[in-house]
């Protein structure tokens, strides 16, 4: 009979995390454990929904004539998503990212009004992005060095209901054809083998 062998400092649940946006460029810190800070300004409060982590691939298959299988398969796209509501709508970072708008345009006036107007110009925003994940003392950090914000949901204003905005970002290359940089604390593992 074969030993099953479970852990359970080995699983994540996702029971608290944060999300830290940077201009394009700005490199992760040094110690991943350690919380962004400078040029990383928090995202806020997060909806009780977390942080989703997408992979969508697409592939094309080669079948060779006379057969019915294929015998070769390409991945043709490869994107990777990451997703989630921020809730602090009046931090100025998020009002920044939800209307791609610089965050020192986003001033005070001297009775505390902050105006702006949306274009109907869509221009590109990339911006560096951390979201960690914890559980305990368990965690997960993912360092996206290009990230922009691809989609973003409608916003409901209704008693009862916190408004938000729920947004979908999409990773591209850095220099080094790399999408997302992962780190995590590793408890240490006994492997057995039989």
């Amino acid at each position: 009979m074969a030993t099953i062998v479970r852990a359970d400092d080995l699983a994540l649940v996702g029971s608290n995390g944060g999300a830290w946006v940077a201009p394009l460029g700005t490199a992760q810190p040094t110690d991943p454990a350690e919380t962004p800070s400078g040029l990383w300004l928090p995202i806020g409060a997060i909806s009780d929904d977390g942080l989703t982590n997408g992979v969508d691939e697409d592939s094309e298959s080669f079948t060779p004539w006379g057969l019915n299988s294929p015998f070769r398969t390409v991945t043709t796209s490869s994107v990777r998503t990451f997703s989630f509501t921020a809730w602090e709508t009046n931090r100025p970072i998020v009002k920044s990212l939800q209307y791609k708008i610089a965050v020192a345009e986003l001033v005070p006036d001297v009775d505390g009004v902050v105006t702006f107007a949306e274009s109907g110009v869509s221009m590109p925003d990339r911006r560096a992005w951390i979201f960690d994940v914890y559980d305990g003392d368990v965690w997960e950090r993912f360092f996206i060095p290009e990230g922009e914000i691809t989609e973003r949901s409608e916003v409901t204003y209704a008693q009862g209901e916190m408004a938000g905005y729920e947004w979908t970002i999409s990773t591209y290359p850095d220099a080094s054809g790399n999408l997302v940089y992962h780190a995590y604390l590793a408890p240490e593992v006994d492997e057995v083998s039989s």
